[in-house]
């Protein structure tokens, strides 16, 4: 697996906090406001296409962009989507706050954030969809 950007063990370490915040989740007890902070301030792994654009996935109906807390994430991601194993896939290493703030507002769809997709503890941020009665206004001005 080759990569954009190097994933040095200290950049691993900036999610030791988003771990173990979503552990607490599945514990039982985890606070929606240090879940998100925790992942602001995460060093992420994100996938690449080949011509080096932020991959982004779609399921039902809402694309995802997906973040791993580590490269082995990332390969349980990249062997759950039945791709070869000794085939080179592109990464690159994000903070959390540029995913939420940044990237998925400047896509043309409503995004989501799926955190260790094909883990044992996976997470999701689903995107911010506007209320139904703003679409309704939208489509009918002036009512």
């Amino acid at each position: 697996m080759s990569n954009a950007t190097p994933f040095v063990p200290a950049v691993a370490d900036r999610c030791a906090v988003l771990r173990s915040e979503i552990a607490a989740f599945y514990a039982g007890f985890g606070q929606p406001e240090a879940l998100m902070a925790a992942f602001s301030d995460a060093v992420v792994v994100v996938a690449l296409t080949d011509d080096d654009r932020l991959l982004v996935s779609e399921f039902g109906g809402v694309d995802w962009v997906c973040a791993f807390t580590s490269v082995e994430e990332f390969a349980h991601y990249q062997v759950a989507r039945g791709v070869a194993l000794d085939g080179e896939y592109r990464y690159h290493a994000l903070l959390g706050r540029r995913i939420m703030d940044e990237i998925t507002a400047r896509c043309a769809r409503p995004t989501g954030i799926a955190i260790d997709i094909a883990g044992v503890a996976p997470i999701a941020f689903p995107p911010n969809l506007p209320d139904r009665e703003e679409v309704g206004s939208e489509r009918q001005p002036g009512r």
